[in-house]
């Protein structure tokens, strides 16, 4: 005890000089605490009231966010600040990555409110707002994560939220087997992941990604012993990708949990966990003795065989959440592609394919939500003939799914089309085998996509109906935030430089 009394002044200098680096997640914090203390005083007539104080602590969130920036630009910091003793690391890449996920965080925050089956709970929704902005803070965390404790936290802290939310409202027993799957799913993986960080540590004594004895250690330890680890600790990270092969909850999840919460889970924790994935490799990629496991023939491996699974399993889907789904899957073995080269280029093409891909998967989930809405309409059979009687809603629907296929002049288009330029460059230095099959995988895979995407258009317009019901509630909200996201999305895809200089 005696012998750590030296180090305690270092380390309290350390966590105050980290503090002004970490406003945004303070403001996270302290707003978590407001939505909760607000419920608890006010009861289920709090809903509003949450819902309210929830966005406007988001948005001050978000301009702390590009504070940040600011920040680390005048303290001479530009290539990044590492927090609480290199237990997290602030630079530009997390600053984007939390912005794209508070800027999501409010579009959804307003999207909870208008789902007729999520907001017919008993209990209204103000927990779930509270749940969301503890979610939030352990994306940011997620974000900024650079040592295997924090890792591992970070991940246990979105988990746990995401668990309550699969489960906040079950409409019939599918939706428990759906949510139960998820938490089983959930403790596996997250097993798994302790496991391995448990022998990362056993072999080297320590679980700084960036300093310390980690890689060094690795180096001297038995290679397979060592990518066994890794192994276990990459199964962590991808129960929140939802790569192959730890996509089998994905299907029942999504389609099991309110359509909100499936676009919640479809988009927030995937960009942090692609975040996170970044801070992860970046010590091995640029350790220059590394030579044991190969992470990009690895993720090479796993996301041509994810862009496969996910695309090909889309075509056969009837129920559009389930269709979404995969398509979510087909979606992250396609940016799994910017990953491998690791670059700026490639890191600056995957931010911005991820932004536009949640706010695209966002409105389409949002005119599920529609049509559910006005006609309990799940699957794609009974969306026959509706195109004429809901024309904004079916025209948004159908500029969201363009976007999600990677069609001019979407947003979607010209995100895929950085990604596929990333690996191009990069294949073009290296001649790298892996990388060729990369492209031409996500290209057959996106003509693949085409075909599942297009069968929404199909009944909306080209497919007719007899008998077609009347309209139970028109959300006149989700036809606004529609036409607001499918004006940016073609906005983005004209003048992308607007948000691709950001990155």
């Amino acid at each position: 005890m005696h012998d750590l009394i030296p180090f305690i002044p270092g380390s309290v200098n350390d966590v105050l000089g980290s503090l002004p680096f970490f406003l945004p997640e303070i403001y996270l914090t302290a707003l978590f605490i407001l939505v909760l203390i607000t419920n608890l005083l006010f009861g289920r007539n709090s809903e509003k009231l949450c819902r309210i104080i929830a966005c406007a602590g988001i948005l001050l969130v978000i301009q702390r966010d590009y504070q940040q920036i600011q920040l680390l630009f005048m303290s001479g910091r530009l290539n990044g600040q590492f927090l609480f003793n290199e237990m997290l690391l602030l630079n530009r890449t997390a600053i984007n990555f939390k912005f794209i996920i508070d800027a999501l965080a409010f579009v959804l925050l307003l999207y909870f409110g208008w789902d007729n089956r999520l907001k017919s709970h008993p209990k209204g929704l103000s927990d779930l707002y509270t749940i969301v902005i503890g979610s939030v803070l352990g994306l940011h965390l997620m974000a900024m994560a650079v040592n295997l404790l924090s890792i591992y936290l970070a991940i246990e802290m979105v988990s746990i939220a995401s668990y309550l939310m699969v489960t906040y409202r079950s409409e019939n027993a599918f939706g428990t087997e759906a949510g139960l799957k998820y938490v089983l799913f959930g403790a596996a993986s997250s097993a798994m992941m302790l496991y391995g960080i448990s022998l990362l540590y056993g072999f080297t004594g320590s679980l700084n990604l960036f300093s310390g004895n980690l890689l060094p250690g690795l180096i001297q330890a038995n290679p397979v012993a060592v990518s066994f680890s890794l192994v276990l600790v990459l199964v962590g990270i991808g129960f929140k990708l939802s790569f192959v092969p730890i996509h089998f909850w994905v299907p029942d999840v999504y389609e099991g949990a309110s359509t909100p919460v499936t676009a919640w889970l479809s988009t927030l924790p995937k960009i942090a966990g692609f975040a996170l994935l970044i801070n992860f490799l970046r010590p091995f990629v640029y350790f220059e003795k590394w030579d044991g496991f190969d992470f990009k023939l690895a993720l090479s491996i796993i996301g041509i065989i994810t862009m496969i699974a996910g695309n090909f399993a889309a075509i056969m889907q009837r129920n559009v959440k389930r269709m979404l789904a995969y398509s979510s899957i087909g979606h992250t073995g396609f940016a799994l592609m910017a990953i491998v080269t690791y670059n700026s280029t490639g890191i600056a093409a995957l931010t911005f394919y991820l932004a536009v891909y949640g706010l695209a998967n966002i409105g389409a989930l949002a005119l599920a939500t529609y049509f559910a809405n006005a006609l309990d309409a799940d699957d794609m059979n009974s969306y026959k003939g509706l195109g004429l009687k809901y024309p904004a809603a079916s025209v948004c629907f159908v500029i969201v799914l363009v976007s999600l296929t990677g069609l001019p002049i979407s947003a979607g288009f010209t995100g895929k089309v950085l990604v596929f330029s990333s690996v191009y460059g990069i294949y073009q230095q290296n001649h790298n085998l892996w990388l060729l099959l990369l492209m031409i995988t996500g290209a057959l895979t996106t003509v693949v996509s085409l075909f599942y995407y297009i069968k929404i258009p199909l009944n909306l317009f080209l497919k007719r109906t007899e008998f077609v019901k009347n309209t139970l509630i028109k959300s006149q909200n989700i036809i606004v935030l529609s036409i607001i996201i499918s004006v940016l999305i073609v906005l983005l895809g004209v003048w992308p430089d607007f948000l691709f200089k950001l990155f």
